[in-house]
């Protein structure tokens, strides 16, 4: 099947991401039209600029995480009719070229969840922390706890078929939703693919911060699962 005739949807969840998320809105709209930014309890203008695009947008009342935001969307996507899902952030972290990519995995070798990878390439500069310390450690705990191989467990870019999404949806609301992804993606057999990504990091001492509490939710899920 061609990658056109599918009815792509992505999903965009932001919190406090008024600086970014007009530059991701206006550079996603040049290539794909479906898209959902869900608005995660924001106290900035976030909501007001994505109003301006011609997107869907979604508002949680408070703060409930990247989880919850990334299941709200997938739900509304789901329900209007998408056959591929795009996990994509609001921050510019992520380029739109990438998800091309990934849904040729998809469409041409029948795969069900591809994941980026930032170690399949050598071109996104890591914080030191995290590429030494909490990646190792995710990557660890994914194989002896779930028997799960990646190279990038922790990766918040993905593509998946609308079809997976029943046997892989999600309850964790924080950052621990990658690791219950991929649990219960390997439980139910789907297929799973890494493509390389380029990631780029604006603000290396707010992602140290952000490495603590991913290995938090990281062990929490662990020792409930």
């Amino acid at each position: 099947m061609s990658i056109n005739k599918n009815k792509i949807y992505l999903i965009i969840p932001a919190y406090n991401e008024a600086k970014n998320i007009g530059e991701v809105l206006a550079t996603a709209l040049k290539i794909y039209s479906d898209i959902v930014v869900v608005d995660d309890g924001s106290s900035d203008e976030t909501a007001a600029i994505v109003s301006l695009f011609n997107v869907h947008l979604l508002r949680h009342v408070t703060n409930r995480g990247q989880g919850a935001a990334l299941r709200t969307g997938t739900k509304f996507a789901v329900f209007n009719g998408a056959d591929i899902i795009v996990h994509f952030d609001a921050d510019g972290q992520f380029l739109i070229d990438d998800i091309e990519v990934a849904i040729k995995k998809i469409v041409l070798d029948k795969v069900d969840l591809v994941f980026g990878s930032r170690f399949l390439n050598d071109n996104t500069k890591m914080p030191w922390f995290k590429k030494n310390i909490i990646m190792p450690l995710a990557r660890l705990v994914n194989k002896l706890a779930f028997n799960i191989n990646l190279t990038d467990p922790q990766s918040g870019f993905r593509v998946f078929t609308a079809k997976s999404f029943e046997k892989i949806i999600w309850q964790q609301d924080g950052m621990a939703h990658c690791t219950e992804i991929l649990h219960r993606a390997t439980r139910s057999g789907l297929t799973l693919a890494e493509v390389p990504i380029t990631v780029i990091y604006h603000d290396f001492g707010q992602r140290l911060s952000g490495g603590f509490k991913i290995l938090k939710d990281f062990f929490i899920y662990s020792l409930i699962n």
